[in-house]
């Protein structure tokens, strides 16, 4: 980590200190010798918008995730280590789950997200209140864990109900990673299993070179089927048969796809089930990968190798078969500096956008719209200069997008006037 230059003006220094949330500081140049690749784009610098953000509640403490329970509550993830209930537009005042004296927060630690299952609201189903979440430790090691909600209140989880799925070491304080989602239908099971971002445990440039080494979870994608049994007395997860990995058993068996740095979330399209990826950067290059639906497992997303569309480590020569290429691109020119991704856009309210993924910039405050085009060459579109520090996307049962910010403050994407 590069040491913050003591002449620097407060503000700026207060800029940097936000940008270590999502990105992490790094030294070294990292070279920038292109790789050969198939079109990709970069934002454009100027673009007309219709958009605009519409505040839903204020006050949060780094609304870093905002999801839904198959009904017409919002839950929204606070970094400490709170989950929040927004209803019919009024926050409650007990969170949902307060798990703070397990959470170690602040920088790049914390609470991170929460995933509901797809039958969390449907009584004698399997999965009927059951969810789970994914947050660095006191020890500063990540946590998958499966909780309950409580049986006699729907709007408080039984804290104590807690099984662990996962313990991840982490080496350093930056790179966790964080999402848990559940993904599309697979399979000829009809299953829907819980994917996890794991970043590549932070340090400059990946000093272990986790992100390619197949003996960790960190900087991988991970795919797994969580129990659903009410008691611990079956395995918490097993390991779906078609994972590339999956003869390697508990831990390494989860392994769906490597060569992340940080995925600072990612998303499946709700109608195509396609995978977007919105990776950080090390200090040149954002990016967005795309991976079509039903693309097997053992796809390796290239860090360390390449930042971007440039060789990385090492700095020349370092593509290798089957790497995948990012479809979009962006580098740290207009004060811009960490991906902060988003999701495809399949809600009522806009009907313009419909299809596009949606992203953002954590320090310029810019959102960008991607989509296909012609001969696999993809479409970013500036749609907004918000004005604010985007932490995290996220969107309600009827696929209406929101945006949380530094702010404290959570918005809904609407129409401009």
């Amino acid at each position: 980590m590069r040491a913050l230059d003591l002449a620097l003006p407060v503000a700026v220094k207060m800029l940097v200190l936000v940008v270590l949330l999502v990105n992490g500081c790094s030294s070294g140049d990292g070279g920038s010798t292109p790789a050969t690749v198939p079109p990709a784009v970069t934002p454009p610098p100027t673009a007309g918008s219709t958009l605009r953000l519409v505040p839903v509640v204020t006050g949060l403490n780094n609304p870093l995730y905002i999801t839904h329970a198959g009904d017409d509550r919002l839950f929204i993830v606070e970094q400490p280590g709170r989950i929040r209930i927004v209803q019919q537009g009024r926050l409650l005042a007990t969170p949902f789950l307060d798990i703070t004296p397990l959470v170690r927060s602040g920088g790049e630690q914390g609470l991170f997200s929460v995933a509901f299952h797809p039958d969390y609201g449907t009584p004698g189903a399997p999965g009927f209140g059951l969810f789970w979440v994914d947050y660095t430790n006191t020890d500063g090691d990540t946590v998958i864990a499966r909780y309950t909600v409580s049986r006699d209140n729907p709007q408080r989880a039984d804290p104590n109900s807690a099984l662990t799925l996962l313990l991840i070491k982490q080496p350093f304080a930056n790179h966790n990673g964080g999402l848990v989602v559940f993904g599309p239908t697979e399979g000829p099971a009809r299953q829907r299993y819980l994917y996890i971002g794991m970043g590549d445990g932070g340090g400059s440039g990946d000093p272990f070179n986790n992100a390619q080494s197949d003996d960790t979870l960190l900087g991988k994608l991970l795919r797994l089927a969580p129990s659903l049994e009410a008691t611990p007395a079956v395995p918490f997860y097993t390991i779906p048969p078609d994972n590339p990995r999956a003869a390697a058993g508990p831990l390494l068996g989860t392994i769906w796809a490597k060569g992340l740095r940080n995925p600072w979330r990612f998303a499946f399209d709700a109608v195509l089930s396609d995978l977007y990826i919105a990776d950080d950067g090390e200090n040149k290059w954002e990016e967005v990968d795309f991976t079509p639906a039903g693309t097997p497992g053992g796809l390796n997303y290239g860090w360390r190798l390449m930042e971007g569309l440039a060789c990385f480590d090492p700095p020349t020569g370092c593509e290798l078969p089957g790497l995948v290429r990012p479809v979009a691109v962006y580098d740290h020119s207009g004060g811009r500096c960490a991906i902060i991704g988003g999701d495809v856009y399949r809600g009522a309210l806009l009907p313009a956008l419909v299809g596009v993924y949606l992203y953002a910039d954590l320090c310029s405050g810019e959102i960008f719209g991607l989509t296909p085009g012609a001969q696999g060459v993809w479409q970013s579109t500036l749609l907004l200069r918000s004005g604010l520090m985007p932490l995290s996307f996220g969107h309600d049962v009827q696929h209406e997008l929101y945006l949380g910010s530094t702010s404290g403050t959570v918005f809904q994407f609407g129409a401009g006037s």
